[in-house]
């Protein structure tokens, strides 16, 4: 887990009750779905509730089910697919969206989180990843493994291509009670500069910087820079790039 939120540490009331988690899977590809099917069948505390080979199929049977978590593999970049989650958003607004992705869709990681997908799995990951990866956002958590954080964190670190049009929040001006300065930093962490790199282009010095970075973590609820970079994405902050800040 790398983004702490207040609800990481509450399951819900049927969890509890020792209820299985329902799992919608949305998968275009027959051979995949029925592998799935098998392979999730086998974990006790894991229901397959439904299934659905298309956009359209996983947003009906998503307002009929009212699963737990989709597991959805669907384009993340093109505008069908972001009316197919914003509708899974109103539909079934208790549903964690985990994107079962492929390995060279990596650049859409992401989106996959912008977009309001609880995390990202692999389609090549072991089954037993799979199940963990279902039963953490089931429990409020963002999942992403090393190799998906690590495609995040490449993605930051350049200019967003022309691709899908999506709004931009306000977030890293309001959100938390950043001050001015704090937010300066915190962009230029998610760019990925070090400390003396901050430190000499902001001219202030690097305990100035540590001091900083600290309040921001603070204020946020994230434990590192690589929480703080997946926290920009997960909340849809707008990360200009280098240049723009002067």
């Amino acid at each position: 887990m790398l983004y702490r939120d207040a609800i990481t540490n509450i399951h819900s009331f049927g969890r509890a009750r020792g209820l299985p988690i329902r799992v919608l899977l949305a998968e275009s590809q027959p051979v995949i779905l029925e592998g799935l099917r098998s392979a999730l069948s086998r974990s006790a505390d894991i229901q397959i509730a439904g299934e659905a080979t298309d956009g359209l199929g996983t947003i009906a049977r998503a307002a009929e089910l009212a699963p737990d978590v989709i597991l959805i593999d669907v384009p993340l970049s093109d505008a069908g697919t972001l009316a197919v989650v914003t509708n899974l958003r109103l539909c079934a607004p208790k549903a964690k969206l985990i994107w079962f992705a492929s390995a060279e869709r990596s650049d859409d990681f992401a989106d996959a989180m912008r977009l309001g997908c609880s995390g990202v799995v692999c389609k090549d990951s072991p089954v037993d990843l799979i199940v963990k990866s279902i039963r953490s956002v089931y429990a409020g958590e963002i999942w992403l493994d090393s190799t998906t954080t690590a495609a995040i964190i490449r993605r930051l670190a350049f200019p967003e291509p022309i691709g899908i049009a999506r709004p931009r929040s306000n977030a890293l001006d309001d959100r938390g009670g950043l001050s001015g300065r704090e937010r300066q930093i915190t962009t230029l962490i998610v760019r990925g500069l070090r400390n003396k790199e901050i430190a000499r282009r902001m001219f202030i010095t690097e305990q100035t910087v540590k001091n900083h970075i600290h309040n921001v973590f603070e204020k946020l609820g994230v434990g590192d820079r690589l929480e703080l970079a997946l926290y920009a994405v997960y909340h849809n902050m707008h990360v200009p790039s280098l240049g723009d800040l002067g």
